[in-house]
């Protein structure tokens, strides 16, 4: 009971220091910098990695971004460069997934040569601060209402697959996860996708809906990718940052993994519109 009340207390305090840094385009910076920093730590203690230069990437990576329009001219340049980021994390992102399905360890140049800290770990927080930013508009809603459709996921994904979970979904990753959770994570995010399209006109039900599936199916892919890696690590969490969380990485692995593939997403609504 005092495991689960810690927490509780823990969870709220970080929804509560993200939802209310979120509102502020510069707390938003702000806030995603300081856990990508942290995330990239723990992620690097994962894989071994000391090399100081995947710190210096991120940051260069992450402030261009942040302060692009004070910086340089035209501001259609970071949408050129932002595609080009977006390729190379994508296909490392399905490489990645590949990799859940082999019983091997994860190839060395995804590990040795800053490919998964610069475009697993730092592009996903570069990626958030792009949803942020909404193409020169800042549109805190919008990336609210993500973190509230991965928490819905998580949440119900855990109560559905402890009460009615049955088959495992990747046993020899991470063995608590079953099927039944997964289906039930997706169905009532797609629920919570109605909602917030009844609340907020910034999207349609259905974008709303399509966001919904791909938290669903590509958060879940993140945690079971960082798995994997904790695995090969023998730890149990990435760090202990978060009483009764773990580490911040254990609570952003969904959003930062899931990230790119709901930038392409808005990237061609934003076109089609």
């Amino acid at each position: 009971m005092k495991e689960l009340t810690t927490r509780a207390l823990s969870g709220l305090l970080f929804a509560v220091i993200l939802i209310g840094s979120l509102q502020f385009k510069y707390a938003c910076i702000t806030i995603f910098f300081i856990f990508g920093f942290i995330c990239l730590g723990e992620f690097n203690k994962l894989i071994g990695q000391r090399n100081r230069a995947s710190y210096i990437i991120f940051m260069a990576m992450f402030l261009a971004v942040a302060f692009w329009d004070q910086l340089f001219t035209p501001l259609e340049s970071l949408s050129d460069i932002s595609q080009i980021l977006l390729v190379i994390c994508l296909f490392v992102n399905l490489f990645l997934i590949r990799d859940l399905f082999s019983s091997k360890s994860l190839p060395a140049l995804l590990s040795n040569q800053f490919i998964n800290t610069t475009f697993y770990v730092s592009s996903g927080f570069v990626f958030l601060l792009l949803i942020a930013l909404n193409f020169g508009n800042y549109s805190p809603e919008i990336i609210m209402f993500i973190f509230i459709l991965i928490w819905i996921n998580d949440t119900f994904a855990y109560i559905v697959g402890k009460n009615f979970g049955k088959q495992k979904l990747f046993e020899s990753i991470s063995p608590k996860k079953t099927v039944e959770g997964f289906l039930g994570g997706v169905f009532f995010a797609a629920l919570g996708s109605y909602v917030i399209a009844n609340y907020t006109a910034s999207l349609s039900f259905t974008s709303w809906l399509i966001i919904s599936v791909i938290v669903g199916v590509f958060g879940t892919l993140g945690d079971l990718v960082e798995s994997k890696y904790k695995r090969q690590a023998s730890v149990k969490d990435s760090g202990k940052i978060m009483p009764g969380h773990g580490g911040l990485l254990d609570r952003l692995d969904s959003v930062i993994f899931a990230a790119p593939f709901i930038y392409l997403f808005l990237r061609i609504l934003n076109y089609v519109s």
